[in-house]
């Protein structure tokens, strides 16, 4: 590590051009001073969590303004992490991969998600009921396919690579139609109006916005019980919960199960019981109501001591998946080679120098080293790694290479794979080349991963 310290004759601002570039791989820094390079390790340690959270976009002044709700932020900060705002604009979801590392997401707010990205039974509302639906929900009926794009990527990334997720309101919506579950076009008319008196719910109060409360039961053995345990009774259950929707979950993906219900039997949260463990980094789920919302008027003073658990619990597992991350992205110490296996590096070093000194200096092979260099020859044979221009330096320092035809014709038949490749990829669309790249991240991932624990049992 450099330390500079504080001296009157180190001038930056007066300083030569300067160029930053970041190695993914080896997180260094690299610094150009005009003929000045400097190079400082990021100690991937020393990075907060990151949760990203993406932007909703409204009308202020004449333009457009991008926005997300303060409790958010405060709560992630709170607990120990960052919020990185993801901006909704044209063009930000192919420009994920930019917000590497991520440890977390957290989705909330926003329009409703475009139906045809799940299974809408259109048919089951006149043409009426939908006019009259956009006109009373005029806000949220405004589909937003940008910020369904950008969102649905996100969820689906975290499901594949098993990043911490929670999705609030809108969030949990998203979640469910990643994952190929449905939802209502509008509760009211496609549920509660089919509900007896004592049944039906008020989901959303425009004259009563953040005063709205209705009841839910908790489904017990559930985060959600375990959160709110010393405010539930027993032979009850229940709890007051805030509602700003007018759409709702309506067949629940089946890696779900449900946290806590509606009257009117919709589901008011879910969880992936597989997939939930804070202390592991574990952690996906979706609530429809607002427990960071759910406070006394005209104070911050939450309804219920439980209410902030939720994001507590999620950043939990968020701090947990970073410190997973670091140790898998981390390079392994060098092995420590038992005799056998040092005696033939030693043989397969010399086997190399006594080659690159024959191609210096010009000189045959004698006969003594013919059986060094056949040590080396058979390390190239099993190394099918190498490129044409490697194979032939190699070659010409005298490492010759056992059946080099049979590699080379295994060069040319990797290389007519590549064209074959290149040429189908060129066919697909952005969201299936996106699809692609995600999972073979993911097998990347993985394969670090198992790699690493086969080293370690070594």
């Amino acid at each position: 590590m450099l330390n500079i310290k504080n001296d009157k004759s180190w001038k930056l601002a007066n300083a030569a051009p300067r160029q930053l570039a970041k190695d993914r791989n080896s997180h260094q820094v690299v610094v150009s001073l005009s003929s000045i390079t400097m190079t400082f390790e990021l100690d991937l340690s020393m990075i907060l969590p990151r949760v990203l959270i993406v932007s909703r976009r409204t009308v202020r002044k004449n333009k457009f303004v991008n926005f997300v709700g303060e409790y958010h932020l405060d709560l992630i900060v709170s607990y120990g992490a960052v919020p990185v705002i993801v901006p909704r604009v044209t063009g930000v979801n192919m420009l994920l991969d930019s917000f590497e590392p991520i440890h977390g997401v957290l989705l909330c707010e926003g329009e409703d998600i475009d139906p045809s990205l799940y299974e809408a039974e259109m048919s089951v509302l006149s043409s009426e009921e939908l006019e009259e639906i956009r006109r009373f929900h005029a806000s949220d009926t405004a589909i937003d396919q940008e910020k369904d794009s950008i969102e649905l990527r996100l969820a689906k990334l975290c499901l594949e690579r098993n990043i911490p997720y929670l999705g609030i309101c809108r969030g949990s919506q998203v979640l469910n139609v990643a994952c190929g579950g449905t939802l209502y076009l509008d509760v009211e008319k496609e549920l509660s109006k089919k509900c007896e008196e004592g049944h039906r719910v008020v989901h959303m109060d425009y004259d009563n916005y953040d005063g709205h409360r209705h009841v839910v039961k908790v489904v017990e053995k559930t985060p959600l019980q375990d959160w709110f345990k010393d405010s539930l009774e027993d032979d009850k259950m229940e709890l007051w919960v805030n509602s700003y929707h007018h759409q709702g979950v309506k067949r629940l993906a089946q890696r779900f199960v449900p946290m806590a219900f509606a009257p009117d039997g919709l589901i008011e949260g879910f969880y992936d019981p597989d997939a939930y463990n804070p202390a592991e980094g574990k952690f996906i789920m979706g609530l429809q109501f607002h427990p960071e919302r759910m406070r006394h008027q005209d104070t911050d003073e939450f309804d219920y001591p439980g209410c902030p658990a939720a994001y507590k619990e999620f950043v939990k597992a968020v701090i947990a998946y970073q410190k997973k991350l670091n140790s898998s992205t981390c390079v392994p110490k060098g092995l420590k080679l038992d005799q056998e296996m040092e005696n033939k590096r030693k043989i397969i070093v010399r086997s190399f120098s006594i080659a690159r000194n024959m191609y210096a200096t010009g000189c045959d092979m004698p006969p003594s080293n013919l059986s060094v260099l056949e040590a080396g020859a058979e390390f190239l044979e099993s190394n099918t790694a190498l490129s044409r221009q490697q194979e032939k330096r190699l070659k010409q320092m005298g490492a010759t290479v056992r059946n080099a035809s049979s590699f080379l014709e295994r060069l040319n038949v990797n290389e007519e794979r590549q064209r074959v490749a290149r040429n189908i990829m060129g066919k697909m669309s952005i969201e299936q080349l996106s699809d692609l790249r995600s999972f073979y991240h993911m097998m990347e991932q993985i394969s670090s991963e198992v790699l690493e624990k086969k080293v370690q049992e070594q």
